[in-house]
């Protein structure tokens, strides 16, 4: 077999490049770290173009294409994006409007009924444990001692005035974090807009550079994987907001029949978490019966149980046909993209890790067939 000068160099260049990354990682990863830092505005911005893009997409197939006035095809796109933009900041506050108020009118209630629990829970044990009197005497002393709450506030005041330095600084470590992810965000929608604004052009140009400088061959490879990336994506994203949206509907009705409280509060913190894979759902039912359990424990118990019937029927009826069907990945592998994905980053991951394993497997099942 005739080696070319061509291989060889090919190969001495892959040798040299794995060399320097094995004797520099560590180099290697801090300068990856920074480089990703910099450049995450700009891929948090991709992240947002194309979320908004799907709904964009769908108002400019409804207002655009349809009209066949001039003014409406020049101004379209914009007002598209706009109206875009508009929807997902209206759905967002609407959730937060819906939860959040809520959600810290029944920490208050529990912080009020807090003491009164805490004495009814040392009487019993007392009555029923017979629990030495120092246990009772604790109680009375925290609970009924009005000069030793005092002695306590001032004790915690004279701690944090001592420790006021570092508070300061924890300050404005919060404060420079707060400032710094604003300005993240704000770099990252700009950037956005002008992907959204300027999305064939761009496209265009990246597809022109790919066919100057890479082998035909490597270029229908790349474009075809980013189409199945692109449809794994896209289906996910729809089939999970329009599941989220049917779970939250269901929860509510059932409430609003059994009559527990903050059903659509509930309903929407639901469906909000349910946009979490699997683990979505169990999460809102903790805060949920947490927030019920403030006003009665028996329904709190009886939202779990329905809440449970609930997800059984969602996780066998509606979730595969709405989003297993969608994204062509079968149950098990949705579990174990959410688990891996969870692992490693996180509720990021778990976003990411299901449309990312539906894409190899649909890539890996292609492959395979053609074999």
């Amino acid at each position: 077999m005739e080696l070319k000068w061509k291989s060889c160099l090919r190969a001495g260049v892959t040798v040299g490049i794995l060399f320097l990354l094995i004797h520099y990682w560590t180099a290697f990863t801090k300068m990856a770290g920074v480089a990703f830092g910099a450049a995450l505005p700009l891929l948090l911005g991709c992240g947002i173009a194309y979320v908004v893009n799907i709904l964009m997409t769908f108002f400019e197939q409804r207002i655009v294409v349809k009209s066949k006035k001039s003014m409406v095809k020049k101004f379209g796109r914009p007002i598209c994006m706009v109206f875009a933009f508009i929807s997902i900041i209206c759905i967002a506050l609407f959730i937060v409007q819906m939860i959040v108020p809520e959600l810290f009118h029944c920490l208050q209630i529990l912080l009020e009924e807090l003491p009164k629990a805490l004495e009814t829970a040392f009487r019993w044990l007392e009555e029923n444990f017979h629990i030495s009197s120092f246990l009772q005497n604790d109680s009375n002393l925290l609970l009924n001692n009005e000069a030793q709450w005092q002695d306590m506030i001032k004790k915690a005041l004279d701690i944090f005035f001592a420790g006021l330095g570092g508070v300061m600084d924890v300050a404005a470590n919060i404060i420079s974090s707060i400032v710094s992810t604003a300005v993240t965000v704000l770099v990252a929608v700009i950037f956005s807009i002008y992907l959204l604004l300027g999305k064939e052009k761009i496209s265009g140009q990246i597809l022109l550079l790919m066919k100057s400088y890479l082998p035909k061959k490597v270029t229908d490879g790349v474009l075809y994987v980013l189409q199945v990336l692109d449809q794994s994506f896209h289906s996910f994203i729809v089939g999970q907001c329009t599941e989220a949206v049917i779970l939250g509907m269901l929860c509510m009705t059932g409430m609003l029949l059994l009559q527990i409280p903050y059903a659509a509060m509930i309903g929407c913190l639901i469906g909000f978490t349910a946009l979490i894979p699997v683990a979505g759902a169990y999460i809102g039912a903790i805060v949920g019966a947490f927030m019920i359990f403030t006003v009665s424990p028996v329904k709190a118990v009886i939202f779990l149980v329905f809440l449970g019937i609930l997800q059984q029927l969602e996780g066998n009826l509606i979730y595969p046909r709405v989003v297993g069907s969608s994204i062509g990945l079968p149950g098990i592998w949705v579990l174990a993209a959410v688990t891996i994905g969870g692992g490693v980053m996180g509720i990021g991951g778990m976003l990411l890790g299901v449309p990312l394993t539906a894409a190899v497997y649909q890539l890996v099942k292609n492959d395979v067939a053609k074999r």
